[in-house]
């Protein structure tokens, strides 16, 4: 490992014989990235948590629980009540909305179940089967993560851009060391004796 000594701050922005316009360049580019990276993670994770909380909260205030009923039997045993949605099978419901329109349409319901069985559906203002709305809690968790996501990779974005733009400027720094070196490193070997 190489001995890189004192690590000095804003080095490329300081006085310096040894500095080269292409060092300053670095450093603006750095900037200007990891500054963007902040900002547009910041921006759209904020932006897509607020988008994804108002449209849970929009469901939540619209969408409502109805009584449907069960078409017609439901084949199969009802020895239990079934523990998961796994053990319930499809069955045609119907139920009435507020303005007095029958709606039908297919849910899980309990196995063996008679016709006229009440089942508790989620319908929204037109109607339409729908599912439960996401509680408080589980609408913050979801736009807290949706966020989060959305603002990883909007901040990868600025961050990667100014890596490769950071590799290019490496690349040149390094030809124009390469150009001096094969231009100075010959005298090296001559001596005065």
């Amino acid at each position: 490992m190489a001995f890189r000594g004192p690590q000095v701050w804003l080095w490329r922005w300081r006085r310096n014989p040894l500095r080269r316009r292409v060092d300053v360049v670095e450093a603006w580019v750095v900037l200007g990235a990891w500054a963007l990276t902040v900002l547009a993670g910041v921006l759209a994770g904020l932006a897509a948590a607020r988008s994804v909380d108002s449209g849970l909260a929009r469901d939540r205030a619209t969408w409502h629980q109805a009584v449907a009923r069960v078409v017609s039997r439901v084949p199969g045993k009802s020895a239990h009540r079934p523990k998961s949605d796994a053990e319930r099978v499809w069955a045609e419901v119907r139920w009435t909305v507020a303005d007095g329109s029958a709606h039908t349409g297919q849910v899980r319901v309990a196995p063996g179940s008679p016709a006229g069985t009440p089942v508790t559906v989620w319908t929204d203002p037109q109607g339409h089967l729908v599912t439960r709305p996401a509680t408080a809690a589980e609408a913050t968790f979801r736009a807290g993560l949706l966020g989060t996501l959305v603002g990883t990779a909007a901040g990868a974005v600025p961050f990667v851009c100014g890596r490769v733009v950071r590799t290019a400027l490496e690349r040149r720094r390094l030809a124009h060391w390469d150009a001096e070196w094969a231009r100075l490193g010959p005298r090296w070997g001559h001596t005065t004796g």
